[in-house]
């Protein structure tokens, strides 16, 4: 099947048409393309820019190149949200039809860090409350979750009766999250949290960043999330100005 008809450029055009064989069940999650000869053939394309198109694809996440193997089709995300909604982890999972839960990993008081003290400015910070969660979805792990927040903002022990660190600051300290500073960066396999979500050596990870506010502009809680690529996708609404 050629694809050569389309006036646009030839991997922009490869690259809807092996998104269409997904989407139609012709290649299936977890399963291996053609190979690189058989698929530029069947598309009426060179390697080169069969190559260009999945590696665009290999960055949005569709598959998954492996060298000297081949190249296998992701697991559609189950959980999607836009990132400018705040929401809870426990929100997420359950806005998907799924059971929230939490496996506690420690909790610990630290010294913040030089980075922590400017993240909380202008609050002086002298000591902080770290909890290191594995969140669940249906009891599969999903997302692995490191949140700092002063000591004494609420009752730790508590928390962790809670799945809801939001629902914790508000019924304790009075404090509603009301937005968030948040940067994406996107992971290889990470030696000592992929093994805790039960990853594959290949799946990536998406940590976000989070600085925490209140209303009046308060910081109150900074999260380190790892979230499953394969399980989560975030989107963005951006409008001309």
């Amino acid at each position: 099947m050629s694809i050569r008809q389309d006036t646009r450029h030839l991997y922009l055009q490869v690259i809807e048409q092996i998104k269409r064989d997904i989407e139609n069940g012709v290649y299936k999650e977890k399963e291996k393309l053609p190979s690189e000869f058989q698929l530029s053939k069947k598309l009426g394309v060179s390697r080169a820019t069969l190559r260009e198109a999945l590696r665009i694809l290999e960055e949005e996440n569709i598959v998954t190149r492996r060298h000297g193997v081949g190249t296998f089709v992701n697991p559609k995300p189950v959980f999607s949200s836009g990132i400018e909604e705040l929401i809870s982890v426990t929100a997420m999972i359950q806005k998907s039809g799924m059971t929230p839960g939490t496996q506690f990993l420690s909790t610990d008081f630290v010294e913040p860090s030089e980075e922590d003290k400017k993240r909380f400015d202008p609050i002086a910070v002298h000591s902080l409350a770290q909890i290191e969660r594995v969140r669940t979805a249906d009891s599969q792990p999903v997302v692995y979750c490191i949140d700092k927040l002063p000591d004494g903002l609420i009752p730790v022990k508590d928390v962790l009766e809670k799945d809801s660190i939001f629902d914790s600051l508000e019924e304790y300290a009075g404090k509603r999250v009301s937005y968030a500073v948040t940067y994406i960066e996107p992971i290889g396999y990470h030696e000592r949290i992929s093994p805790v979500l039960e990853c594959e050596p290949e799946q990536s990870l998406l940590l976000l960043k989070q600085m925490h506010y209140t209303e009046m502009d308060e910081p109150v809680l900074y999260s380190s999330n790892y979230f499953r690529a394969d399980k989560f996708s975030f989107h963005v609404l951006r409008k001309r100005v």
